[in-house]
């Protein structure tokens, strides 16, 4: 193992590079959700097609349109709540990773849960590798894996607490131009469950380069996933940054 600086840099000039990152604050994307999770967890169809505000260097998310036209929902680590368009709370909860104490993998979701689950996945998935450095990330660089005729580098990433995100440590995936090709996780609040993520269709936007298209799969143990069923699927069709 070795200090994993090297391997960010890499990736960050791969993705668009840190000068580009540092003049944007908002990302703003329209994209489809998909899998079997959301049926698991109750929440089928209510976050199927989205409109996000995401941003960058902060850890804030908002759907512009959650369950009707006449509402929001609003992501902070410690808060989530659905708001109307005005900004007047309909409903909000208040450290919502406690609420998760004691779920299953079947235990059924509320919409608050749904906002905290959604809020947290697609700013980790749309901010990385550049939110690595944050203050407070540790990095490692492991040794090299295998896999589709290629060799990707590894970086073990431990997110600071002021973070929510999956899990405390997660494994990112690199091939050797520096571009992310799989992510692994385990999801604290669907009962540890191993996950893994997979990055594809890549598309310059506004000199960011920007996956437009995952795929998430449960993880065997020693590194292959399950291809059926697929936990998760995210179809980006648009995104403008500013």
């Amino acid at each position: 193992m070795k200090d994993g600086k090297e391997l960010v840099e890499l990736a960050i000039a791969a993705h668009g590079g840190k000068e580009r990152w540092s003049q944007v604050k908002i990302l703003e994307t329209h994209y489809k959700l998909g899998g079997v999770i959301w049926t698991i967890k109750g929440q089928e169809g209510v976050l199927s097609e989205v409109t996000s505000q995401i941003e960058l260097h902060q850890q804030r998310f908002r759907n512009f349109q959650f369950v009707s036209a006449d509402q929001q929902s609003i992501f902070e680590p410690d808060r989530v709540a659905i708001e109307t368009q005005e900004g007047q709370v309909l409903d909000e909860l208040i450290h919502p990773r406690e609420s998760f104490a004691g779920y299953h993998l079947e235990t059924p979701w509320n919409k608050l849960q749904l906002i905290y689950f959604n809020g947290y996945a697609i700013w980790t998935y749309l901010t990385s590798p550049f939110s690595f450095t944050l203050p407070g990330f540790k990095l490692v660089e492991l040794e090299t894996w295998p896999e589709n005729g290629e060799i990707w580098r590894r970086l073990q990433v431990t997110f600071p607490s002021s973070i929510a995100t999956h899990t405390a440590t997660q494994i990112f995936y690199f091939n050797q131009a520096g571009l992310l090709k799989r992510h692994d996780y385990e999801v604290d609040i669907l009962a540890g469950a191993s996950a893994v993520r997979y990055m594809s269709n890549f598309t310059t936007i506004q000199g960011l380069q920007i996956p437009f298209t995952h795929r998430i799969y449960s993880r065997n143990e020693e590194g292959s996933f399950k291809p059926e069923p697929i936990l998760v699927t995210i179809d980006i069709d648009r995104v403008e940054i500013r």
